[in-house]
């Protein structure tokens, strides 16, 4: 790792500790796909789900099972499973030159409005870890079910360093 000042390569890491974050364990497949695949200085990850120990954490939909700050926090694990599956990749998170998107797909009621406000979960943990001038372009998108009939799923796309 390289030391420097301002926004230094080893900043996630440190900024990981003094936030108290612990990640999980690397989650695994559910199926026949891999977890992240790196193509040039791209990494993209699989639909990332809020699964701890290979369990769905939360199912229901939005609005009608699930409320907004089960849905903060089942998008917050899954955003954790995308860091930690990041650094099983990388072997550090200090590589993270950008967070080039995120989407974030909400499984909802017909009359349930607050996406934003769930995905901002995902979004804030994203710029605590590599700060603000990391931040993404964002798409929100609230669909009738996802895999397992958990509430949210991240699509997400990092810029690595070599």
């Amino acid at each position: 790792m390289v030391a420097g000042k301002g926004s230094q390569p080893d900043g996630a890491e440190r900024r990981l500790q003094e936030l108290g974050i612990k990640l999980p364990t690397p989650s695994t497949p559910f199926g026949t796909y891999a977890e992240t695949v790196q193509t040039g200085n791209l990494l993209f990850f699989s639909g990332m789900l809020p699964v701890v120990d290979h369990k769905p954490k939360y199912i229901g939909r939005l609005g009608k099972e699930l409320d907004v700050e089960a849905g903060r926090d089942a998008a917050y694990i899954a955003a954790l499973n995308v860091l930690a599956s990041a650094k099983e990749h990388l072997g550090s998170l200090d590589r993270v030159t950008r967070v080039v998107r995120l989407g974030v797909f909400i499984a909802t009621s017909g009359d349930f409005f607050n996406q934003p406000r769930v995905a901002d979960a995902v979004s804030d943990l994203f710029r605590d870890v590599f700060g603000i001038e990391k931040t993404s372009v964002r798409l929100v998108i609230g669909v009738a079910s996802l895999p397992l009939g958990m509430p949210i799923e991240l699509d997400v796309i990092f810029e690595v360093a070599d």
